[in-house]
């Protein structure tokens, strides 16, 4: 007798699947923060430590805890206050109530950034006046993008080494990762000034430096007082200027490498519905 044929099995057949190729865009630029000079090192570190030192800038925290006074039992669920405890507690209390944790002088803390975090949104809504970075943070993509920021807000800023050992004890934290001095700032004037000479200008290849900005301000200036010595001339005169300044302004621009920010899918695109089980099963 001839045997009927049998069916496929649902896992005979696969399909090969397609490869995931995904795009991605890398960037030719290296940024890193511009190297100090040793002297200049010890001179900032010194500067900040006398003044804080000076000034008494501190965080006190109360590290006294309270003892537990009650003891819940598992059984009954009742309270077992210790006499003794009860009346060291009541001693102390006045000494509690003395010491006030947070920050001695509130006014000389108002005047500086301190933390990663508080400085990044100080630099966006363009407060400061100086910026100082702990080198030791890693990773080092945690202070990266104050390089940036701080160019484009036109504040200086500077990689300082040592700069959390050295502060954060003085101050009463366990570490300083980032350190701005806003704008409004009384007590901290004169060592702003000393430090700003002697921090290294930064190099982003796509922002221009300060030096730069203020170059392009005065060829503006320049533009404009051409542009009305033109008007006071005659209507047969104006071709020849014009040419002129046609040459100047294209000699000014400098075309910038063009990045592309984000990738977004083509909405558009209509996709294949997933087939059913039956249909594959048939």
């Amino acid at each position: 007798m001839a045997t009927a044929p049998q069916a496929p099995g649902r896992g005979s057949v696969r399909k090969t699947r397609p490869l995931v190729v995904k795009t991605s865009l890398n960037n030719p630029y290296t940024i890193c923060w511009s190297a100090l000079d040793r002297e200049d090192m010890h001179f900032i570190l010194q500067t900040l430590e006398d003044r804080f030192k000076s000034i008494g800038l501190q965080k006190i925290e109360d590290k006294k805890r309270k003892k537990k006074t009650a003891v819940l039992k598992k059984g009954k669920g009742k309270r077992c206050i210790d006499s003794d405890v009860s009346e060291e507690l009541k001693e102390k209390k006045p000494e509690a109530k003395q010491q006030v944790s947070g920050w001695t002088p509130v006014h000389a803390r108002k005047q500086l950034t301190i933390g990663v975090n508080e400085v990044t949104r100080a630099l966006e809504r363009g407060e400061l006046l100086l910026v100082l970075v702990c080198k030791s943070v890693k990773p080092a993509i945690i202070t990266s993008h104050l390089i940036q920021l701080s160019l484009s807000r036109a504040v200086p800023a500077c990689q300082v080494p040592r700069l959390s050992e050295r502060i954060a004890p003085v101050i009463g934290l366990k570490c300083v990762l980032a350190l701005g001095f806003k704008k409004d700032t009384t007590d901290f004037v004169d060592q702003v000034k000393a430090i700003i000479p002697r921090v290294p200008s930064l190099s982003v290849p796509w922002l221009p430096d300060r030096i730069g900005d203020s170059t392009e301000n005065l060829e503006n200036e320049s533009l404009e007082s051409q542009d009305q010595e033109i008007l006071d001339t005659s209507f047969e005169d104006l071709s020849k200027p014009k040419r002129k300044l046609v040459d100047s302004q294209t000699s000014a621009v400098a075309l910038q490498p063009l990045k592309i920010k984000k990738l977004i899918p083509n909405p558009s695109k209509i996709r294949k519905p997933p087939k059913s089980k039956k249909n594959t099963s048939k």
